[in-house]
């Protein structure tokens, strides 16, 4: 039986990072590209609104450019946009508000736990995110949560825990 492509979501600041041509983040990609088995490189729907609210109302010219930027780069960059089902939105409500009750993210952090919620829920293997909180969950511990929703476990890693995994 053929061993399935791993499914790969990133954050939003990775898109950021990405077409602010960071190093590290296009040394992630290369190194990911390079695997005889290619992942499968998804958006999820929270990045996917974090950009397009970028993009009109970002702080600074400069993060409304990088947010346009990055949404008009995605499908060149060889990203899909992932949707939900309409209950899937709800589930990923009941998992992002538990990840921040049981205190793995600040609980100001909403659409950092939704992030993480759409990622289990849509069977990701891997969660790429330069947030420090993000990255910085308590693994074991979002894992023994996730499991309690009966949704897969997605790692997260920052764009240099890839390369070192993986190479450059």
């Amino acid at each position: 039986m053929a061993r399935k492509s791993p499914l790969i979501a990133v954050d939003t600041n990775v898109l950021l990072d990405l077409a602010h041509e960071d190093e590290a983040c296009w040394d992630c990609m290369d190194a990911m590209k390079r695997r005889r088995e290619l992942p499968r490189l998804v958006v999820l729907p929270t990045v996917l609104q974090e950009l397009a609210h970028l993009s009109e109302r970002g702080e600074t010219k400069k993060a409304r450019s990088l947010a346009v930027s990055a949404l008009q780069s995605l499908l060149a960059w060889g990203f899909e946009p992932l949707d939900l089902q309409p209950v899937g939105h709800g589930i990923v409500e009941r998992i992002g508000d538990e990840i921040r009750s049981s205190g793995l993210l600040p609980a100001a952090e909403r659409n950092d736990s939704y992030l993480i919620a759409e990622a289990a829920l849509c069977d990701c293997d891997i969660l790429i995110s330069s947030d420090r909180q993000v990255y910085g969950v308590d693994q074991p511990a979002l894992r023994v949560l996730l499991e309690g929703f009966h949704v897969k476990p997605v790692a997260i890693l920052w764009p240099k825990q890839v390369i070192r995994a993986l190479g450059r």
